[in-house]
């Protein structure tokens, strides 16, 4: 039996309609089960649900967390991530037991919350082989950079380009509609100005002109998280912080905070992690 076959035997049905049910409501009920077939070729991708090791402890009111970026700590000639992951082990073991390295991606501003690789760690701070030996001392939470991503990134580049996928992840908006409803979090505009190849477009920027806004509208897009979320659980990650997800979903004419399509999102993420036998 091949691993996709031995994944598949241990999903329930009713866990495989939910989603369904899920993708139905996100993108329509006539390209759900196409999506939902599309899901089942992603189980098992980097070996997340064929061997689980995960201790099925529950993080609760007696666990304590440390907040650090990773080069809180540093070494001279030493990756920052080594310096950190040596430091919590001789002097924190026992005092926390979950370590959340806030973004340690390459990232163009906003102390990391501008992720212009979502795949890769920042060469300043080390590799992936120092998170999976820090995985190894603690618990490990990340964050998940979902509403927008860096205007540096290959994303957007493939966006201004327009090379597919990319070119329908980032959110366009029309300057002449009225946006007075839309809930901010920062007094910058919400759509700059951009030079595409098709011409000039307004996309969204709701946290700064560096942080573009993505079009999860796109189920393209929602399969390259689902697809990075396999890779942090592979990495190591034992809890997820998803970063701004009240913003993720527009809609013209309401507040653009908290919709339900964004909690629906959630929701999807949660069915995902319980599908490959991690939740």
């Amino acid at each position: 039996m091949n691993h996709l076959s031995s994944i598949i035997k241990h999903v329930s049905n009713a866990k495989l309609q939910t989603i369904r049910r899920r993708f139905a409501r996100l993108y329509g009920g006539e390209t759900a089960d196409v999506l939902l077939e599309r899901f089942y070729h992603m189980l098992g991708r980097y070996g997340v649900g064929l061997e689980t090791t995960d201790s099925g402890k529950i993080w609760d009111e007696r666990d304590a967390v440390l907040i650090t970026y990773a080069d809180m700590v540093q070494l001279e000639g030493e990756p920052p991530l080594q310096t950190l992951c040596q430091f919590c082990s001789e002097n924190l073991k026992g005092a926390f037991s979950t370590v959340h390295l806030l973004p340690f991606f390459p990232w163009s501003s906003d102390d990391g919350f501008s992720v212009m690789d979502y795949r890769q760690v920042d060469k300043r701070y080390g590799e992936w082989g120092d998170v999976i030996r820090f995985s190894r001392e603690f618990d490990l939470m990340f964050d998940l950079v979902l509403n927008h991503c860096s205007a540096s990134s290959e994303w957007f580049l493939d966006y201004v380009s327009g090379i597919e996928p990319a070119s329908g992840y980032i959110l366009e908006g029309d300057p002449d509609v009225d946006h007075s409803t839309v809930v901010r979090p920062r007094s910058s505009p919400l759509l700059t100005p951009t030079a595409t190849r098709t011409g000039n477009r307004h996309v969204w920027t709701t946290f700064s002109e560096d942080q573009v806004d993505l079009d999860w509208r796109t189920p393209d897009l929602l399969f390259e998280f689902l697809d990075i979320l396999m890779l942090y659980l592979s990495m190591g990650c034992r809890i997820l912080r998803l970063d701004a997800v009240a913003f993720l979903w527009k809609e013209v004419g309401t507040s653009c905070l908290h919709l339900p399509q964004a909690h629906e999102i959630v929701k999807l993420f949660r069915n995902f992690i319980e599908v490959v036998g991690l939740g």
